[in-house]
């Protein structure tokens, strides 16, 4: 019987984990925007995320002064209120790893951005006006 219950609170357990990742997807899921400026001047970026039911996938597209850049996120990961990525980087000819660590507030997802070695920024991304807000996926 013990075991049973054991078996029962564990499944019980790992299905609230499941909704709450499910959740979290649906609710980064749709384009997001961004302006901060950097080391190399006013960057203007899009996010988008994506998630399929099991898998998360995203890219960016980001433009400044300089350079204009499309990548597909790697290493992306969605908890109930944090999202992480890293954004491979060319910058004249140069592999940058960019890790994002960024947590849902009312305002949008507030992110740490790491570049590199070369410096940090803090940026807040809000859902881009050409999302769907009627859907469950658009909903902060």
């Amino acid at each position: 019987m013990k075991t049973n219950l054991k078996t029962a609170g564990f499944a019980a357990l790992t299905l609230a984990f499941a909704v709450s990742a499910w959740s979290a997807g649906q609710n980064i899921a749709g384009k997001w925007q961004a302006q901060f400026d950097s080391q190399i001047g006013v960057q203007k970026y899009t996010y988008e995320f994506k998630f399929d039911g099991t898998n998360y996938t995203g890219t960016a597209s980001g433009t400044n002064d300089m350079m204009t850049n499309a990548v597909a996120l790697q290493e992306l990961t969605v908890t109930s209120n944090e999202v992480s990525f890293v954004e491979p980087l060319k910058f004249n000819d140069q592999e940058i790893r960019v890790e994002y660590k960024g947590t849902n507030t009312a305002e949008g997802i507030k992110f740490a951005r790491k570049v590199g070695d070369f410096g940090n920024e803090e940026v807040v991304v809000t859902r881009a006006k050409d999302t769907d807000t009627n859907s469950p996926a658009a909903k902060p």
